[in-house]
């Protein structure tokens, strides 16, 4: 499934990637701490997380990650949306809780 399938059908905002979701989307990574997420995302994940600091962008590049979903209305720090532009990181954000978020993601592509 596409990434603007997935912004569609679960009504997340595009803060940084706007041209960048036609990505097809491989599955998807929910954690809070980097670590987890280096060892154990994958290529073209979406990863769901609280955090909003600029580090978030170094493990979706590093990754190579669909795009970072940040949960409950929380908004990345400037630096964060800079460096997700200069590094062409997608960052969505939505209004839900991360086990909702994750839950309608399984839902819509069921990995």
């Amino acid at each position: 499934m596409k990434l603007k399938e997935i912004v569609e059908k679960l009504q997340l905002r595009v803060l940084a990637g706007q041209d960048r979701l036609d990505t097809e989307v491989t599955g998807g990574y929910t954690s809070d701490l980097l670590s987890d997420v280096m060892a154990n995302s994958k290529a073209k994940n979406i990863w769901i997380t609280l955090q909003t600091h600029e580090n978030i962008v170094a493990v979706a590049k590093l990754k190579d990650l669909a795009a970072i979903v940040i949960i409950n209305n929380r908004q990345p720090d400037e630096a964060a949306l800079q460096r997700a532009k200069d590094e062409k990181v997608t960052i969505l954000a939505g209004g839900e809780s991360a086990f909702t978020i994750t839950g309608k993601l399984y839902g819509l592509i069921g990995f």
